[in-house]
């Protein structure tokens, strides 16, 4: 990661850490990061941001830290200083696109930005026109009582979805963690890293086809890592068990949807996707 892409990311995690957050706008955060990290051309993808209504404020505050580090001369001295004072600017702008409490809604802003058109629902047109016969009178009754059911049938599937998905997703949490404590006691079977390597390999899957990004990313965090201490490339000292763990309580935080504090287990996390992927990188 170049210098300047790692100032800026880093400066947008120092002001969320700033702010009490709910585990949504957490999750609306790491959105924003991982659009940062991912840019092939920041100075451009903060131009872009700046044309999209919900993310113009904060892109303007991020072109202001992208033109000092690329505009004038740096006294690395003082550098710390100054990433501080750029961090609390960004306060208040991150504070505004993070009101409502809803990711979907930076996510539909970053597509926006992306030039990604939103999927238009099918709306449901129900003919309940004021009819002056009993006849019509009883069919629009009952027009309204179908519209009625199937919005009802609607919400119902879903709440079941949601249900079977947080039953999947939380369902290996524990034999996990209990495996991480047999793995710090060195008395683990080595097979079962590649099994719930596996497993949460696939739950990441499942969790981007239903949306839940940071869900997703934790556990791909964990499969590689236990795949990786199964090929000795990752040593599960007491700190890379930490970190897991640490995944695996913002997993049960989000999916629970607890109004609880996990900044410094998401830090953690990312962390420690940070250090894999330097361990990649080096093999």
């Amino acid at each position: 990661m170049d210098l300047i892409k790692q100032y800026i990311v880093q400066s947008v995690t120092a002001a969320s850490n700033n702010l009490r957050l709910t585990t949504h706008q957490l999750e609306a955060v790491g959105l924003l990061r991982e659009k940062l990290l991912n840019s092939d051309d920041i100075l451009d993808d903060i131009e872009m941001m700046k044309s999209v209504t919900e993310l113009s404020t904060f892109a303007i505050r991020l072109h202001e830290i992208h033109n000092f580090l690329t505009q004038k001369q740096i006294d690395f001295f003082k550098l710390s200083e100054q990433f501080t004072k750029h961090s609390q600017c960004l306060i208040n702008d991150l504070n505004h696109i993070l009101e409502g409490d809803n990711p979907k809604r930076i996510k539909k802003a970053l597509d926006k930005m992306s030039g990604v058109e939103p999927v238009k629902e099918k709306e449901i047109k129900v003919d309940l026109t004021e009819e002056k016969t009993n006849s019509d009178q009883l069919l629009k009754h009952k027009r309204e009582e179908r519209k009625k059911e199937f919005i009802e049938s609607v919400e119902r599937r879903a709440d079941n979805h949601y249900r079977d998905y947080e039953k999947i997703i939380l369902e290996p949490i524990r034999p996990i963690d209990a495996m991480l404590m047999s793995l710090e006691k060195h008395t683990v079977n080595y097979e079962d890293l590649a099994h719930f390597a596996e497993i949460m390999r696939v739950n990441a899957e499942i969790s981007d086809k239903n949306g839940y990004e940071l869900i997703a990313e934790m556990h791909r965090i964990i499969s590689r890592a236990l795949l990786m201490i199964k090929s000795r490339e990752l040593m599960p000292g007491k700190r890379i068990i930490e970190a897991i763990q640490a995944c695996l309580i913002v997993i049960v935080a989000v999916v629970r949807g607890k109004d609880v504090d996990i900044t410094n287990y998401l830090n953690k996390a990312e962390d420690f996707a940070g250090e894999i992927n330097v361990i990649t990188n080096k093999v």
